[in-house]
């Protein structure tokens, strides 16, 4: 049974709560005053930290603190900004590095910092005129209050615009009251700089993402595409043997047999020589059955797994095969079929080309894969792109997302490897 998730779609605000939402964006602006001024007090300590670097080189142990520092307050500066604005920025990429390339060649950090020297000029200035406009509307809306005390020459908004008069104080209260309703709407269009500008240097490059998703995209197309080509391929050659050799043997092993039948009364012996014959060709029928089911899961291996399925193959292999399985336990059918069909179809090659004498088959697992390698001391020289064993190998390995890596230098020895991923929740 397959299982699908829906994923509802996102709900619209309404324009109430979408103007209650706002507030957050407003505060996101008030708060940028502050951040601003660190912003721009980082960033010139960064910018003497570079020029020092040309005075004798002192300036790199500025430089490395500092710029490590901005990565670290580019998290938090992503945060802040979900939080207020209600908006997603996605983490960026955590990738394994080594420690001196965290230090000097952060991506996130540097472009965090470039991110902070763009906050640092749009921030504050967004910030303090936020602040004025709000800071100047609530005042505005408190005037009625003061009543006779309001001095004579009336009120100055901003400092320069003099308001006078019942009709120009009217105005002026009436422009502060519609200025706090819409401040919400309005910060909610002016922060979405802030999210785009986290987005491209705080969060995830979407850039990057696309192409990596375009890119799984084929490759899992042209998995399926050799999925499906291989399944068929293996139809046809169950359906193609099946009619050449047990299906003709089972006919005459049939045939023999009524004729025994018809001559048991009149020829004893005749009768006898004819039951030996189908006996003998029933025996031949049984070996091409298990010809024909190479390739299919045998009993042994989904009874008791990798580590008894293997032995056992070996011990049929045609070339002195040693095998280590190392604690893999069960893990989900398909890996162990693939992994099985991998060992079974590489020690079939070996005996037929690579003209060895002993194989050597290890079997591994760690968190997430199952690692099976099989290396033969043979002359070597396999070209995958010369026959189809192993591109029908790789095409099974790719079709669940692993990996074929064939190593074969001229002389020998030659090292396949197959590294299929472990499906998570289903090991038996």
């Amino acid at each position: 049974m397959t299982t699908q998730t829906i994923t509802p779609p996102l709900e619209r605000l309404s324009l109430p709560r979408r103007w209650l939402a706002g507030w957050g964006s407003v505060l996101l602006l008030l708060t940028s005053t502050v951040t601003s001024i660190g912003a721009m007090l980082l960033v010139t300590l960064v910018l003497v930290a570079v020029a020092l670097i040309t005075a004798g080189g002192v300036g790199i142990l500025l430089l490395v603190p500092l710029v490590w520092l901005c990565g670290v307050l580019g998290h938090a500066e992503r945060h802040r900004i979900i939080a207020l604005t209600g908006r997603q920025v996605h983490p960026p990429a955590r990738r394994a590095q080594p420690l001196w390339r965290r230090l000097f060649f952060d991506v996130h950090s540097w472009r965090s910092t470039a991110y902070f020297a763009l906050h640092a000029l749009w921030g504050s200035f967004m910030g303090w005129l936020t602040l004025a406009v709000l800071t100047q509307a609530l005042l505005l809306l408190f005037v009625p209050l003061l009543g006779s005390r309001l001095p004579d020459s009336g009120i100055s908004v901003f400092g320069w615009i003099p308001v006078d008069g019942v009709i120009g104080l009217a105005s002026a209260w009436t422009i502060a009251l519609v200025t706090l309703v819409v401040m919400p709407l309005v910060a909610h269009g002016l922060t979405s700089v802030d999210v785009m500008l986290a987005r491209w240097l705080l969060g995830r490059d979407e850039r990057k993402v696309v192409e990596h998703l375009t890119a799984r995209v084929d490759t899992l197309s042209e998995s399926r595409r050799e999925a499906v080509d291989s399944v068929e391929a293996e139809r046809r050659r169950i359906e193609r043997d099946l009619h050449d050799g047990p299906q003709q043997r089972m006919v005459a092993i049939a045939m023999t047999l009524g004729m025994a039948k018809e001559a048991i009364d009149r020829d004893p012996a005749a009768a006898a020589e004819l039951v030996d014959e189908a006996h003998r060709s029933a025996k031949e029928a049984i070996v091409e059955m298990r010809h024909v089911a190479r390739g299919i899961v045998p009993p042994i291996l989904a009874d008791r797994g990798l580590e008894a399925a293997l032995p056992a193959l070996a011990a049929r292999a045609a070339v002195p095969t040693s095998v280590e399985v190392h604690e893999v336990g069960r893990v989900d059918p398909t890996t162990e079929a693939i992994a099985y069909f991998v060992v079974s179809e590489a020690l079939t090659n070996v005996a037929k080309h690579s003209r060895a004498e002993h194989a050597r088959v290890v079997v591994t697992k760690d968190e997430q894969h199952v690692v099976a390698t099989v290396t033969d001391d043979g002359r070597g020289g396999a070209d995958p792109s010369r026959g189809t064993g192993l591109t029908g190998l790789r095409q099974r390995v790719s079709a669940v997302d692993g990996t074929l890596e064939v190593t074969s230098p001229t002389g020998g020895p030659t090292t396949l490897t197959a590294t299929l991923p472990l499906r998570p929740g289903r090991s038996l």
